[in-house]
């Protein structure tokens, strides 16, 4: 069996998939697409070697912020990691908020063509799609949507999340099918159990606000300017939140305080889409976290898992 351990950031995952590894001699694979990345620690929340207590981890610190890395990349690796760990009689335990990295790694997924990439912001009046609907300078995100939902009226995206309905376009534009019927995939391929991680809107944004402050306590800053310093700006840089809001404080165009409400901001947004994300395309058993009393959070899941 394989558990999965899903929810929003700041929501004690880490915590409760250590624990589950104790019970069940797991070993945890990460789905977080930004703890892939080496040096990227504070911001992506990263697990820290006291945290792991022992408890083996795949999938964190395996390539360069230079280095691309793709959900097929990540496909092939969680597949590698769950077949090896399975054999040796153990359990694979994934736990991440990349809703997509889990979800292509567990049911079958296919990928076909991506290659031929669209960012929509240059003035081209010679890209025409179905010959009825001309692309336009910088694309505002309801324009992009609006066309979305004309080439796929079934798609589920949130109207504001830019970059999933340009990579909807342009798999509609390379493969000539609707990127809805590609995402509605049921077929599991490995006998799994999804488990999140729940709280009240008002306490997720709170804690989520407070684990900010804790970073910049910890050295988030520090570590946001060795990058800033460093004048790579991959996906790997920009994809999580915690850095690029802080490179306009380094340019000296906002303040500091204005670059923390930022990165603030971006988490809670982040968070919201993540449950939009998980309620809809997997089937999550929710749990109320008990932040009082952790253990006792950590017994029903136990308890629900041994039923099954």
């Amino acid at each position: 069996m394989v558990i999965v351990i899903v929810g929003p950031t700041a929501v004690g995952k880490t915590k409760l998939s250590i624990e589950l590894a104790k019970k069940y001699g797991g070993e945890i694979i990460n789905a977080d697409s930004t703890q892939i990345y080496k040096g990227l620690d504070i911001a992506t929340a990263k697990v820290t070697e006291k945290e792991k207590d022992g408890i083996v981890h795949h999938l964190i610190d395996i390539k360069n912020i230079t280095e691309d890395y793709t959900v097929f990349d990540y496909q092939t690796d969680c597949r590698n990691c769950i077949n090896d760990i399975l054999k040796r009689n153990k359990t694979p335990i994934i736990v991440g908020g990349t809703g997509l990295y889990i979800k292509a790694a567990l049911y079958d997924y296919q990928f076909e063509s991506e290659n031929d990439y669209e960012a929509y912001d240059k003035l081209d009046n010679d890209t025409v799609y179905n010959k009825r609907y001309i692309l336009l300078i910088y694309f505002e995100n309801s324009l992009l949507y609006n066309y979305l939902l004309k080439v796929d009226p079934e798609i589920e995206i949130h109207k504001n999340n830019r970059k999933r309905i340009i990579r909807a376009l342009n798999y509609y534009k390379n493969n000539h099918k609707k990127f809805s019927a590609k995402e509605k995939t049921d077929k599991l391929l490995y006998d799994a159990i999804f488990i999140g991680l729940t709280t009240q809107r008002e306490i997720l944004y709170e804690r989520i606000n407070k684990r900010v402050d804790v970073m910049i306590n910890n050295g988030l800053l520090e570590e946001a300017k060795r990058i800033y310093d460093c004048q790579i700006r991959t996906k790997a840089i920009m994809t999580p939140i915690g850095y690029k809001e802080l490179f306009p404080y380094f340019d000296g165009v906002n303040s500091l305080n204005d670059s923390i409400d930022l990165i603030k901001q971006h988490s809670r947004k982040y968070a919201k889409r993540q449950y939009t994300w998980f309620n809809h395309q997997i089937p999550v058993n929710w749990f109320e976290v008990n932040f009082e009393n952790f253990d006792k959070t950590i017994g029903n899941i136990v308890n629900f898992i041994n039923d099954k």
